[in-house]
């Protein structure tokens, strides 16, 4: 036996109704939280691709250095190549 309610053919005696959880202020504040934390995010982010990038187009550097800025653009190279192709 299933427990389930048909939504569309509510018993009389029952009411269905749907409260909003956040007032507008609420969301206003968990908004610009999620949009300053994404901005964060992105701006590390881009900083430490421009470091690689400047690591291995510089003349002085190392191979040691060239090396583990080859890695981790090529793991920001796939993570985004990922990304793109789940979407």
């Amino acid at each position: 036996m299933s427990n389930s309610i048909d939504l569309n053919n509510l018993p009389a005696n029952h009411k269905v109704s749907l409260e909003q959880q956040e007032t507008p202020q609420e969301m206003k504040v968990r908004l610009y939280k999620e949009v300053a934390l994404f901005s964060v995010a992105l701006l590390a982010t881009v900083a430490i691709l421009v470091l690689c990038v400047v690591t291995v187009c510089s003349a002085p550097t190392g191979s040691e250095d060239k090396k583990w800025a080859m890695s981790v653009l090529s793991a920001a190279t796939a993570g985004i190549i990922g990304y793109l192709v789940r979407k």
